[in-house]
């Protein structure tokens, strides 16, 4: 009885286990539910780098928006029949993949959070964002604009935090958007996009950059 009753206190004294808690999120421009809008919850533990590509075909990349956490890895495989020359002159990661077949000599390491822009120098069209993220709750809107984050059931107080939202047609899309939620509410965000680029427009200012060089 003794033994029964030590080992009730003992598990009393142990820390409950924390619960997630949904936090549902819809986000919208002008013109109603915008999808593929990448939406971080800050403050959250990282997770631990990964190993992937982001591989070029049709010269094209593949794919154009990559969520990763810092210190990743990443291959850029040629499937063309063609060479390509990528590049960025992002802060969070600048490098110089000259003009190459198959694949390059090394993968690229993101060790720092933030946007990675990508071009490529011979096929002006080309563009690509690799998302660097210290956060392990990130993801993508739907084809409705929602998405669900989670927090921890001790927190769903009415707080406020903060949430990162991007998109590449953002104004600046160089850096997330910082918006502040309450906790258990669900939270209905309007973000302002600039129209969808036409030809080559969206490249030209990167291209520009590199020429200049």
């Amino acid at each position: 009885m003794r033994r029964s009753i030590a080992l009730w206190l003992a598990l009393l004294t142990l820390p409950a286990p924390s619960l997630a808690a949904e936090i549902p999120i819809t986000v919208r421009d002008d013109n109603g539910p915008v999808p593929g809008v990448v939406v971080a919850l800050t403050g959250k533990e990282a997770v631990p780098p990964v190993t992937t590509e982001i591989y070029q075909k049709d010269r094209r990349f593949h794919p154009k928006i990559l969520i990763i956490p810092v210190g990743s890895t990443v291959d850029f495989p040629n499937r063309d029949n063609t060479q390509h020359h990528v590049y960025s002159f992002s802060p969070a990661k600048t490098f110089d993949l000259k003009l190459y077949a198959g694949r390059p000599e090394a993968p690229v390491v993101f060790d720092k959070p933030g946007i990675v822009e990508l071009g490529c120098n011979i096929h002006d069209h080309m563009q690509a964002f690799v998302i660097v993220t210290n956060t392990s709750d990130i993801g993508r809107t739907d084809k409705n604009g929602q998405i669900t984050l989670s927090a921890e059931a001790e927190d769903m107080d009415g707080q406020t935090v903060a949430i990162k939202l991007w998109h590449p047609r953002l104004p600046d899309n160089t850096q997330p958007e910082i918006r502040k939620i309450t906790l258990g509410n669900p939270a209905n965000l309007h973000i302002r996009l600039t129209p969808e680029p036409t030809g080559d427009d969206s490249l030209e200012r990167l291209q520009q950059r590199f020429r200049e060089l």
